[in-house]
């Protein structure tokens, strides 16, 4: 029973998530389960890919800046006959009959450069830009969030096996209890009650690990389906304190600077200004310069080649063209105020997330404190009563209920420890900092700028920067 006892009393120190003793060489740890999550998460490589996709919005806009180039080519045969009629008297004309068959063809190209096109280019070019930005903010958001679930899964784990432990060791006590009330009962010290209130108490014992295990079996298939492999000696997991602001109010201060659906609400009012520039621009002038050449051969039985060039400047000037450009000058407007409510409804929503976060935060600090000294106090409960019972002073069911407390209160604690770190991560998520550079991740970040730049200027080519 002695050794039971120094079992269970170690199970909230050796079994929560500090993990005490010596832990195993190759133990997994947080930070290695969420390098393989940044790695490996199909959702945050498909938005990577959306970010790329977003890039070529670039050169497609800078191409307004550009020269369009054509060249066209024809040849062919036709036959022509042509009569014609000469001098003579009234009474007879003389006709004069020229017939044959020739291969008419020739070749010629075109060059046209715009001058001026009220702007539109510029604005798209813009607007191509603020849309990168965004897109790029769109995956910082996907990145913190894989990121948190992914931290949130590991402590889900490690808060799930430490019960399933804490049960299993609650079981063995309730048996042992469960033996030696009959082995009392069988020498008159007790009575049949004491009996069956030993066996349900550990028919409850039983359901209680037996869900507890169902838990950690749910909890270990997420864990696969985040991180990317089973668990398998998993390191404890600590807060990330280290990396929050010092007080609430510069939390939400670099929520509101830094959190990714604040930048990114920031540059799709970018986008929605420079829609609106564009729109515009569709009132002003347009000016292009063309030029061309073209060789011929062949084109009448007369004439065997030909060769013409031009340069010419061309402007239109819009006068009226049935009202649908101001409607879409007045669309797009609405579209920017639009834009502008959804920023503010972003600050509003990081400052409550912030709010939020940091009070679970708070709370989570002084529920790991209360919930300690709730199991110091419950084993120092069960042994008094244990000592008692033994006097004659107490019951069974005493001892059975103050059992129960104590696993309640390593189960309060296990819960307290999980949240306490989960809240320090959700914390940094709300600021906007949840990220490999700023948790010093053993990784390589993806840098969205690399492929940006090796599309940007680029004047020709079908394949992908990587070989597609």
């Amino acid at each position: 029973m002695r050794g039971v006892k120094a079992f269970t009393g170690a199970a909230a120190s050796v079994l929560l998530l500090a993990l005490a003793g010596p832990m195993p060489a190759l133990a997994d740890t947080i930070e290695a389960a969420l390098v393989r999550a940044y790695q490996t998460n199909p959702q945050l490589n498909a938005q990577r890919a959306q970010v790329r996709f977003t890039d070529e919005g670039v050169p497609q806009a800078l191409s307004g800046y550009r020269p369009r180039v054509n060249v066209t080519a024809s040849a062919g045969t036709q036959y022509t006959e042509v009569v014609s009629t000469g001098g003579g008297n009234e009474e007879r004309l003389v006709k004069n009959r020229i017939a044959g068959a020739n291969a008419p063809r020739s070749i010629g190209a075109t060059v046209t450069q715009n001058l001026f096109n009220g702007q539109q280019t510029a604005n798209k070019t813009r607007a191509a830009e603020s849309q990168v930005s965004a897109a790029r903010e769109a995956l910082r958001v996907l990145e913190q969030t894989v990121l948190l679930t992914a931290a949130t899964t590991y402590m889900d784990y490690l808060r799930d096996s430490a019960i399933v432990e804490v049960q299993k060791s609650n079981v063995r006590v309730l048996e042992q209890t469960l033996k030696q009330t009959k082995d009392r009962f069988n020498v008159g010290e007790v009575t049949r009650t004491d009996v069956a209130q030993s066996e349900a108490q550990l028919a409850a014992g039983k359901t209680q690990q037996l869900t507890a295990e169902s838990n950690l079996t749910t909890t270990r298939s997420k864990f696969r389906q985040v991180i990317g492999n089973e668990p398998v000696a998993l390191a404890p997991g600590s807060p990330v304190d280290r990396f929050l602001p010092g007080t609430l109010p510069s939390a939400i201060e670099l929520g509101l600077t830094q959190n990714p659906n604040v930048t990114a609400a920031m540059f799709g009012i970018d986008v929605s200004y420079l829609q609106v520039k564009v729109n515009e621009g569709a009132l002003l002038p347009t000016l292009n310069l063309q030029a061309s050449v073209q060789q011929s051969y062949e084109q009448q039985m007369t004439i065997y080649s030909s060769f013409g060039a031009s340069a010419v400047a061309q402007l239109n000037v819009p006068i009226f063209q049935g009202g649908g450009e101001y409607a879409l000058i007045r669309q797009s407007k609405e579209t920017l105020a639009q834009q502008r409510l959804v920023l503010e409804q972003q600050r509003d929503q990081t400052r409550a997330n912030v709010v939020t976060a940091w009070g679970q935060l708070v709370a989570g600090k002084a529920q790991v404190q209360s919930a300690q000294a709730q199991v110091t106090a419950s084993e120092i409960a069960l042994n008094g009563v244990r000592e008692e019972a033994k006097a004659g002073q107490r019951t069974t069911l005493d001892v059975l209920n103050a059992q129960q407390a104590l696993v309640n209160a390593r189960v309060a604690l296990v819960t307290a420890q999980h949240d306490r770190v989960v809240a320090s991560y959700s914390v940094l998520n709300t600021v906007g900092r949840l990220s490999p550079i700023v948790l010093n991740l053993p990784t390589e970040t993806y840098d969205p700028s690399v492929h940006y730049h090796q599309v940007r200027d680029s004047w020709i080519g079908v394949r992908t920067p990587d070989g597609r």
